[in-house]
């Protein structure tokens, strides 16, 4: 009696199914600015294209559902890393996106490599991601500030405009923007004839504009980004710089537009490798960002940068089998060619420069534009090996 009782026992517990472990997310955290000066150029926008590119997967990658969590750094480097490690540490973030403010962009990037994670800049502007401070674990995907100086310096300076004035935000962002935009200048055969940098952020230019007028420079270069952007390019309007000189805006799309009205924004040379009207491609996901938009904006390239990135890298943890070695994720994202409807096919390269083609836009005129949102006509493009700053001037040491 007491055997049987025995073997039954045994025997239920054979019978009895195994509790199942949860699986792992694969958690992305969105870092950037939600209500600053950043707030319209990345902020909620990047988390909607963050979560259209989820959504777009399937939702789960390798059985393991996909998690996006969100983190307003307000511009501070404090906050940034505090969200940061939190994540990485007991949050069990894998990869963070986005980070625009070049002096966060570039701790996060360090933090991310010792912890072995993954960081994707899409907002991040400064060249020093993939140059002197590049890492195994960051890849930098939109755009940078060597690229974006090089090409708008020689592009403007090629189409006559040889003396320029810059305004720069004082942080590490405009510095970079100011030093290219001048070396693509100088190598075109233009001068810069004088510049000034403004508080970061900053409200009144009004000295700064001042002496970009007495310069008599043919171009003013607004080194700058954001709302602060849109407020120089209002204020330069009022003081008639813009009927006078040649705006270039390095970092300039259609949520300055939009901010500053057509009337104001018309005429203003850009270069971006993104424009939501570009094709069927482009504007179908942009007619699905804009209904997801709390504020029914169309994106930008930052923000499909984020949709882009965030569906190549779903790519490689797919093919690497999991999340956990953020080093082994990025090797595969630079091993697998890029290929999506925002930016067409690319790569990454050994620094973790993503390449693709760059287009010189510029603003229509309000006769020009037929409809809400139709800012921009496509001047000239520039291949991805022309746009991007070479491998071996970056000196990264990968």
């Amino acid at each position: 009696m007491q055997r049987r009782t025995l073997l039954t026992g045994a025997a239920a517990t054979l019978a009895a199914p195994a509790i199942a472990q949860p699986v792992k997310p694969v958690r992305l955290a969105v870092l950037n600015d939600m209500n600053g000066i950043f707030a319209d150029y990345q902020g909620p926008g990047s988390v909607v294209a963050a979560r259209m590119a989820v959504e777009d997967w399937g939702g789960k990658v390798n059985g393991a559902p996909i998690e996006i969590v969100v983190g307003d750094h307000q511009n501070k480097p404090d906050i940034g890393m505090s969200l940061a490690r939190a994540w990485l540490d007991q949050g069990g973030v894998d990869a963070i996106l986005d980070v625009p403010n070049s002096s966060i962009a570039l701790a996060v990037s360090a933090l991310v490599k010792e912890r072995n994670a993954v960081f994707i800049g899409s907002g991040a502007g400064t060249a020093d991601l993939t140059g002197a401070r590049c890492s195994p674990n960051t890849v930098h995907w939109t755009y940078d500030t060597w690229q974006i100086g090089n090409t708008l310096g020689k592009a403007v300076t090629g189409r006559g405009g040889k003396t320029w004035f810059t305004l720069a935000a004082d942080y590490v962002f405009g510095a970079d923007l100011d030093r290219y935009v001048t070396a693509a200048v100088t190598a075109a055969g233009g001068k810069v004839v004088g510049g000034a940098k403004h508080p970061f952020p900053g409200s009144d230019f009004s000295s700064f504009l001042i002496a970009a007028q007495a310069s008599g420079a043919q171009v003013l270069a607004l080194n700058n980004s954001g709302d602060d952007m849109t407020t120089s390019l209002k204020q330069a309007a009022e003081f008639g710089l813009t009927k006078t000189m040649q705006i270039a805006g390095p970092v300039f799309n259609v949520n300055v537009v939009k901010g500053a009205g057509l009337e104001v924004g018309q005429g203003v040379l850009c270069v971006s490798p993104f424009y939501w009207d570009m094709d069927e491609g482009t504007r179908a996901f942009s007619k699905r960002f804009q209904a997801l938009h709390p504020r029914r904006q169309m994106p930008n390239d930052m923000q499909a940068g984020v949709y882009a990135s965030v569906t190549h890298y779903l790519k490689a943890v797919q093919q690497v089998g999991g999340s956990a070695d953020g080093r082994a994720v990025v090797a595969a994202m630079k091993a697998i060619p890029t290929d999506d409807p925002l930016f067409g096919k690319g790569s990454i390269r050994a620094d973790g420069r993503k390449l693709h083609p760059v287009y010189l836009l510029q603003t229509k005129t309000p006769a020009e534009s037929k409809a809400d949102w139709d800012f921009f006509k496509v001047i000239d493009k520039v291949a991805a090996e022309d746009a991007f700053r070479p491998l071996a001037d970056g000196k990264c040491a990968i």
